[in-house]
């Protein structure tokens, strides 16, 4: 066992395990548990908290998935890990769980989980698969393909592996294909014209492919065996400088966090958000509505997840941050695109009638009517990602705000949200376009409110209507306002607020009818205090001509009928009093 001292943090829905574990764990001296969590957004909360502090406070989670039996609760179990490998990519985590399913076993594997165990196996087994994980190895109880088993000896990376002309083989049958994807992708850099993104995702790739080469010459060959075939170590590729200073700049931050950790804190929060109902309590209808709220819950997670991998991206193929601008479409195509085709699968089929469709390929020829729509309009994207890359203030609402100030950060949160809401409306809106009646899509993903046609066509009608009125009256004033519209996340649901931001550019682009909504604004504020002075005083006029002139007016007759008949009285009272003393 290493001698690493190991600190782990544990999720898990039942609190008598949880306090058994951790009784039974705090009596090991070279192990420390930190935290003791039941749900997976208290965990993203502490390992947001911990980022900021002290990242080496863990270097182990432990997790089961949700309570272990529930279909549901085992895939929102890995979508966590999805979330928690992006997030925290060099953070191990063991599974720890009640599931023996080997199909299931097998999907945590490929969302990154790096063992597993099940629950009831022996305390020292159990320290051994942990400290196994935390050094970087791995530790599967079960064999899915040809993983290690508690019985077997575990393998690591420093001892000799007993065939060595299999290792050999393997090392050559890996720098071999190695080798031919990275002449590829050079031919690709060499082309002419090519577009800014392109080449930088090309240079990415052909940085990790240097490296993957390096690590592999230097992984699959020990020392002896570099004797025995003659191999200096010198002969193996040197890194590239630009490689290598990459790498110690890598091994500078945290173990924890992705190489930004400002983005780490920000997507945590995030996900904290996620877990709010996502009820839109909005007037404005989103094509994501049409949804149950656990699928639109589900796409939320997929985008962020594949934003943080778009981000990692750039900063591998050293984007600068003035070719960002010239990019932002070509960014949010590709985000928008890899989460169609993820969420609803590559290779999915669907049979109409007699034809059977592959969706994606159906979905994706919708792609210009997203971009105008939907893509095309979502604001502030440039901001968001220049202050995630390289960490530049964020001027909204006509102030600049500190990078690391709560104001960047809330304005910053409120900016991925929208972001993320309406790339999630550009994935549903082509299917409702093409697929929104089929029975299967109905009943996979529609809430219950959306099930009959005419509820559906209902929908689809106040979706055309809420564009209508956005073309040509709501962002015509949105941009005389100086002001975008952003969807949130609240407690209470998705919301609407706005914030303030130059959009003059987009003012004199205005013509037809969205500029005659400004001219219209712009006279009705050039008329109406004009308007509210001369209503003013004539009501003014009114107000004296009814209580000074008529009012009083009024006044005087009646009193002066009142002084009559009071006479009159007198009058009839002197009679009848002369009347009676000469009887």
């Amino acid at each position: 066992m290493s001698d690493r001292h190991l600190k782990l943090l544990l999720i898990d829905q039942d609190p008598i395990f949880r306090l058994g574990l951790r009784v039974a764990l705090e009596a090991i001296p070279s192990l420390e548990v930190t935290g003791v969590v039941e749900t997976d957004t208290a965990a993203l909360q502490i390992l947001a908290e911990i980022a900021q502090e002290d990242p080496k406070q863990v270097n182990l989670v432990v997790l089961e998935f949700g309570n272990g039996r529930s279909t549901t609760s085992q895939q929102l179990g890995l979508q966590f890990c999805r979330q928690l490998r992006a997030l925290y990519p060099n953070l191990p985590i063991l599974l720890l769980s009640s599931i023996q399913e080997q199909g299931l076993l097998l999907a945590a594997k490929s969302v990154g989980v790096n063992g597993y165990c099940p629950k009831g196996t022996p305390l020292t087994e159990l320290v051994v698969a942990m400290q196994e994980v935390a050094d970087g190895g791995s530790y599967w109880f079960r064999e899915i393909e040809t993983i290690t088993t508690p019985n077997s000896p575990l393998p690591t990376l420093h001892s000799p592996l007993p065939f060595s002309k299999l290792r050999n083989n393997l090392r050559l049958s890996g720098i071999g294909y190695i080798n031919t994807t990275l002449a590829a992708v050079t031919a690709q850099l060499q082309v002419p014209g090519l577009p800014v993104l392109d080449r930088a995702v090309l240079a990415g790739k052909r940085r990790e492919l240097l490296a993957a080469r390096w690590l592999l010459n230097r992984l699959l060959v020990s020392s002896q065996e570099r004797q025995e075939e003659d191999i200096p170590v010198a002969d193996n590729p040197p890194l590239p400088s630009s490689l290598s200073s990459a790498i110690q700049q890598r091994q500078m931050v945290s173990p924890l966090l992705s190489p930004g950790a400002l983005q780490s804190a920000l997507f945590a929060s995030c996900i904290t958000k996620l877990q709010f109902t996502l009820q839109n309590v909005t007037d404005v209808p989103l094509e994501i509505d049409i949804f149950r709220e656990e699928k639109k819950r589900e796409l939320l997670y997929l985008i962020l997840q594949k934003l943080a991998k778009q981000l990692d991206e750039l900063r591998a193929s050293e984007i600068e941050i003035n070719q960002l601008y010239e990019v932002k479409l070509n960014l949010l195509h590709d985000l928008w695109q890899s989460a169609i085709t993820d969420f609803f699968g590559r290779f999915s089929r669907i049979q109409i009638g007699n034809q059977n469709i592959e969706i994606i390929n159906l979905l994706l020829q919708n792609t210009k009517v997203v971009q105008r729509d939907i893509l095309n309009n979502i604001p502030l994207v440039s901001e968001l990602y220049s202050y995630l890359l390289f960490q530049t203030e964020l001027n909204i609402d006509n102030t600049s705000y500190p990078v690391m100030s709560a104001e960047a950060k809330y304005q910053a949160l409120m900016i991925l949200e929208n972001l993320l809401i309406q790339v999630a409306n550009g994935v549903v809106q082509p299917l409702l376009n093409s697929l929104a009646d089929v029975e299967v899509i109905k009943q996979n993903l529609y809430g219950r409110q959306f099930i009959s046609t005419r509820d559906i066509e209902r929908f689809r009608n106040d979706l055309s209507w809420k564009y209508r009125l956005k073309n040509y009256i709501n962002e015509p004033k949105a941009v005389f306002e100086s002001r975008y519209d952003l969807f949130v996340i609240a407690p209470r649901g998705i919301a609407n607020s706005s914030v303030y931001a130059p959009r003059n550019q987009e003012l004199v682009r205005l013509s037809n009818i969205p500029l005659v909504v400004t001219l219209f604004l712009e006279f009705s504020d050039a008329i109406a205090p004009r308007l509210k002075s001369l209503l003013a005083f004539a009501g003014s006029g009114i107000v004296f001509i009814l209580t000074q002139i008529i009012g009083r007016g009024l006044g005087l007759i009646g009193r002066g009928i009142l002084q009559g008949i009071g006479s009159v009285s007198l009058i009839e009272k002197n009679l009848r009093r002369n009347s009676d003393r000469t009887k």
